[in-house]
């Protein structure tokens, strides 16, 4: 008996059933930011470092997180143009 002929003989079985019960668990991996440790600074600066420390990047308000990410543009385009003159 092939797999077809089992799922038909018994309704019970679905073809998912057949296959690994259970799916191989990948590595998470730790993405990593070239910006982290400016991030970091800024985010102490704001006096938000506790936050950050105790509840995750998640935790923070849309106003915060956006007050980080424009300052931290500010100094990127910054040093870019110290870097170019």
């Amino acid at each position: 008996m092939n797999d077809e002929e089992i799922v038909k003989s018994d309704p019970s079985l679905k073809k998912n059933s057949l296959k690994k019960d259970k799916k191989e668990k990948k590595p998470k991996v730790k993405r990593t930011d070239p910006y982290e440790a400016l991030k970091m600074e800024i985010a102490a600066e704001l006096g938000l470092m506790d936050q950050v420390r105790d509840e995750g990047w998640h935790s923070l308000s849309a106003r915060d997180a956006g007050k980080i990410g424009g300052i931290m543009t500010q100094r990127k385009k910054k040093q870019k143009t110290e870097n170019n003159i």
